[in-house]
């Protein structure tokens, strides 16, 4: 068998990273012989999460075009130039047989430098709502994996496959998981549980409302998950135990955390949106506000025009909150409902059929 070459590139945030990182296993445990490797942004955090993961990895000096002027906009054009660059270095001297990119920054100028010598390119996009990278990368690329109905509208139709996200495998059987994911965090059976999800960093606005609201969830006879973040954590570890509440910078057992859980709250990232529809739990996102595009908001009106959640914008968390919490814990059949709807929106197989993308490719 032939020894390939693969490079992946995607980065900047956890939901560029770690799909690289499950096509890049899978692809490994096709063709063990194969060498791997990625290209990040330098000082961004897959620089330290792709080595943890076993992969070699090179770091391009690149990053995002800020919304106002600042001096990192009126850097961009230097980096570009020395990105590109360092990404013909890279290509020439590694010689890849094909490009995988899973968007972020770094993957625009790689794949750039690689479709334009003629080396077979792959794009993964997560949202419902493309980032800038993909949509410049979309006419050069062979063929471009979707996780989400419509997006002939920013890409020619014939180069998209859906297949749905990566995600953890571990969370395909969490339904067998429930009374040892509850003894797992000590918590009581019979009281409900909510999970409070802000990213591996955190989210500021979610945790302020979770702290405002734990006389309220106390009053529901709810018992709480709540990962604030490492950002956070130390500001918030005060209520740990208090009021049957948990807090964590970082929930390491994700498959335990799901299982436990009866309700969650969530931001609408495309990692965590594809998960949630695995876990098929009732789920209420509260999309953040500063992303590029808010692609977050969109991502989450995919699952709400289909019943499959709620959705509450951080500017209406004052008034809406508390209704929109109390109906959902007050109605079985709708957490039934909005549980089940999510469930039939989940792709399993994503991370299969994206290296089946890949294995034709390199089978050109």
């Amino acid at each position: 068998m032939k020894s390939y070459k693969i490079i992946l590139s995607g980065g900047g945030t956890g939901g560029h990273i770690y799909p690289a990182i499950a096509i890049a296993n899978e692809l490994k445990k096709r063709f063990p012989d194969a060498t791997f490797l990625f290209v990040g942004a330098k000082d961004r955090m897959e620089m330290e999460k792709v080595p943890q993961a076993g992969y070699a990895i090179k770091g391009l000096w690149i990053s995002g075009i800020q919304r106002r002027l600042t001096l990192k906009n009126m850097m961009f054009p230097f980096k570009l130039i020395s990105s590109l660059w360092s990404a013909r270095k890279i290509i020439k001297d590694f010689k890849p047989d094909v490009v995988i990119g899973t968007g972020g920054f770094a993957s625009g100028p790689v794949l750039q430098v690689a479709a334009s010598n003629n080396v077979p390119c792959l794009i993964q996009e997560q949202n419902s709502f493309p980032g800038i990278t993909n949509k410049l990368l979309a006419k050069k690329v062979d063929k471009i994996c979707v996780a989400y109905d419509g997006l002939e509208r920013f890409f020619p139709k014939d180069k998209i496959i859906k297949t749905g996200n990566p995600v953890r495998q571990d969370l395909l059987d969490i339904d067998t998981k429930a009374v040892e994911a509850k003894n797992f965090f000590n918590l009581k059976h019979g009281k409900y549980t909510l999970l409070v999800l802000g990213g591996s960093l955190g989210a500021r606005r979610v945790n302020e409302l979770i702290e405002k609201e734990l006389d309220f969830l106390d009053t529901k006879n709810v018992q709480i998950i709540w990962q604030c973040g490492k950002l956070y954590y130390q500001q918030y570890k005060i209520y740990n135990h208090t009021k049957d509440v948990q807090v964590y910078a970082f929930l390491n057992n994700m498959d335990y955390a799901y299982a436990a859980a009866d309700i969650i709250i969530s931001r609408a990232g495309a990692s965590s949106v594809s998960e949630l529809c695995i876990v098929g739990k009732p789920v209420i996102f509260i999309p953040s506000p500063n992303v590029a595009e808010d692609h977050q908001t969109k991502n989450a009106m995919a699952i709400v025009e289909q019943d499959a959640a709620m959705l509450i914008q951080e500017k209406d968390l004052e008034v809406d909150f508390e209704h929109q919490f109390s109906q959902l814990i007050a109605s079985s059949e709708m957490q039934k409902q909005m549980g089940g709807n999510i469930k039939k929106m989940a792709l399993i197989n994503a991370t299969n059929q994206i290296a089946d993308e890949v294995e034709k490719l390199l089978n050109k």
